[in-house]
């Protein structure tokens, strides 16, 4: 009799999943400019960001105005890939940025490469763009953290808070400037 009160609540459970999972495939995505899209995903990036710093010079439009004009380029679209290559390689030339592959694709137009060359790329780590910035008199961000050690820090006796776990320090670039330490165990 159990098995019997069983099925009901399942396959209830299953079409309310199916539903919800039909409405939402139904639900249209957000349109995004690709370039707006691409500054999110270098925003939301941590470290070792591939991208080199970029500051836009005041006159950006009317460089890669003039050598459209140069290269006397027909129309505002960026149809045919050879000129595009072309335009797109005078460009970095003349403003020593270059366009990633990755978003070839996206230049279409004129005005998606005066927007791409308008927009700067900040490559600073968010833990490094709090140092520039006046933080408030109760706050406090320590950069440099500290290690607990027994042997040397005294402050508790040598005693840790945690003390059947050990404090290992994998990354090569701390190991000379932090000790690790292995915790006591109390049985083999």
């Amino acid at each position: 009799m159990a098995a019997n009160l069983r099925k009901p609540i399942v396959a209830g459970s299953l079409q309310r999943f199916f539903a919800s999972a039909a409405k939402a495939a139904k639900a249209k995505p957000k349109k995004t400019s690709p370039l707006a899209a691409v500054g999110e995903s270098i925003a939301s990036r941590g470290f070792l960001r591939p991208h080199k710093p970029y500051t836009p010079p005041g006159d950006a439009a009317e460089r890669v105005r003039s050598v459209a004009a140069s290269l006397q380029l027909k129309g505002d679209k960026l149809e045919n890939l050879s000129e595009k290559f072309k335009f797109l390689s005078a460009c970095f030339q003349e403003l020593q940025h270059g366009v990633p592959n990755s978003q070839v694709h996206e230049l279409r137009t004129l005005s998606d490469v005066i927007a791409f060359y308008e927009t700067p790329v900040d490559t600073t780590v968010p833990l490094d763009a709090l140092k520039r910035q006046d933080l408030p008199e109760n706050l406090h961000i320590q950069y440099e953290y500290l290690r607990f050690n027994p042997e040397t820090d005294t402050k508790f006796g040598g005693k840790t808070a945690f003390p059947k776990s050990s404090t290992l320090v994998t990354g090569l670039k701390y190991r000379g400037k932090y000790e690790g330490n292995e915790a006591k165990r109390s049985w083999p």
